[in-house]
């Protein structure tokens, strides 16, 4: 995070320490060169920085693939693009949007490792 440059930096240096400070569980790696989130031993929530310029938040359930039979996750945020049953994007194009989504983000990220966790 130190050599990045972006122009949502601050803002994604923000969202990160606040996803981190929300639950003592999570644990962070650097997975395609950006923040990914670790609950129960696998990856759930990784930063896609690039395209420069915009800020996106993938929630999945791991790098392998799963059975998506069976799991369904509530958006009430209305935050995500959902690509699949079990993968969405939350996509963050300005500093004014993530300041006015970032709350309902950590939300969003706590109720979604605790749903992927089973």
């Amino acid at each position: 995070m130190a050599e990045l440059e972006h122009p949502l930096k601050a803002e994604i240096e923000a969202v990160r320490a606040a996803i981190l400070a929300s639950d003592a569980s999570i644990t962070e790696r650097i997975k395609w060169k950006a923040p990914s989130f670790v609950h129960s031993g696998d990856d759930r929530v990784t930063f896609r920085l690039a395209p420069k310029g915009i800020f996106q938040v993938i929630l999945h359930r791991g790098a392998k693939v799963k059975d998506a039979a069976g799991f369904a996750f509530e958006d009430g945020s209305g935050l995500v693009e959902w690509l699949a049953k079990d993968r969405g994007v939350v996509t963050l194009p300005d500093a004014k949007t993530v300041k006015a989504k970032k709350a309902a983000l950590i939300k969003l990220v706590g109720r979604w490792m605790k749903a992927t966790a089973t």
